[in-house]
């Protein structure tokens, strides 16, 4: 099963429009085990009040907040 469809129960905070992590050690688990499906490093970026996942997937650079729950592209 892909992470994408697991639900994210930690905290959520608004900024801009963008639902992110609250705490940076959240971002950080949910940034490991995006690594691991995409195969690719993905760290954590503070954005506003929250944290956001980020990497580069095939050569873009790409942002992740949530959605519903769910992991969702920013970009």
């Amino acid at each position: 099963m892909t992470i994408f469809a697991a639900a994210v129960f930690d905290a959520t905070v608004i900024y801009e429009g963008m639902e992110l992590f609250k705490g940076q050690g959240a971002a950080r688990g949910w940034a490991e085990k995006l690594s691991k499906e995409l195969e690719c490093p993905i760290g954590v970026e503070k954005i506003g009040t929250g944290w956001a996942l980020v990497g580069t997937v095939d050569g873009a650079p790409r942002k992740w907040g949530i959605v519903g729950q769910r992991l969702k592209s920013l970009d």
